[in-house]
């Protein structure tokens, strides 16, 4: 059965690649639109469910992957910014401070039959960085697009200080629980995961390594 990534993230569809399956990919139609009444991991779960179901019209006899990140930054929830101003304050609120990732995956089927769901969460400490290192990223141009304005495997990694957690579920695709989530429809790829979790072939894993 095909395999559809609901998604018009290049991290995610380079993180997939990695588990060796076949896919193509399909940018959704869905527009998340972030509130801050409900759990950051409550929206990310619906947001990647709708995601998927957003491809069944054009995809209708695949298997379609639907992936979202949010950030809580205590009981605020943060999505993407919608411009520099925007990523310049959510990093001015995450400096030096603590945050949540969730991370989010949901499989649906044939005819949008939701098959499988799950959220990932990972711990986040960034640095307390200065205003110039801040110009400095802000300047690459990489915080737009990013839930919280910034791009752990990339120049962002130098405003984080630790994780505890799923890398690649800070990088924003749980690969551990997408590949069991394939696994149980008989979708599995020509890499084991936990080799892909033992050698870290993206950006910045090894320093940030976790199991």
């Amino acid at each position: 059965m095909r395999v559809i990534l609901a998604s018009s993230s290049p991290r995610r569809r380079d993180l997939l690649a990695l588990l060796g399956i076949p896919f193509e990919v399909v940018d959704p139609s869905f527009v998340e639109a972030v509130r801050q009444d409900r759990p950051a991991d409550e929206q990310a779960r619906d947001f990647a469910r709708c995601k998927a179901r957003s491809c069944v019209d054009r995809c209708p006899d695949a298997l379609i992957l639907g992936s979202d990140t949010l950030i809580a930054l205590g009981t605020r929830v943060l999505g993407k910014p919608g411009n520099a101003d925007e990523a310049r304050s959510m990093l001015q609120l995450l400096r030096g401070r603590e945050h949540l990732i969730c991370s989010a995956v949901a499989l649906a089927g044939p005819g949008g039959v939701m098959l499988d769901d799950a959220v990932e969460r990972a711990q986040v400490w960034m640095r307390p960085f200065s205003d110039a290192d801040l110009d400095a990223y802000l300047a690459t141009g990489e915080s737009l697009g990013k839930a919280g304005a910034y791009s752990i495997q990339g120049a962002g990694g130098t405003l984080v200080e630790q994780i505890d957690g799923d890398f690649p579920a800070v990088v924003g695709l749980p690969l551990r629980l997408v590949a069991a989530m394939l696994a149980r429809q008989g979708i599995r790829g020509t890499i084991d995961v936990e080799t892909i979790y033992t050698t870290k072939p993206y950006p910045n894993w090894a320093r940030f390594s976790h199991p």
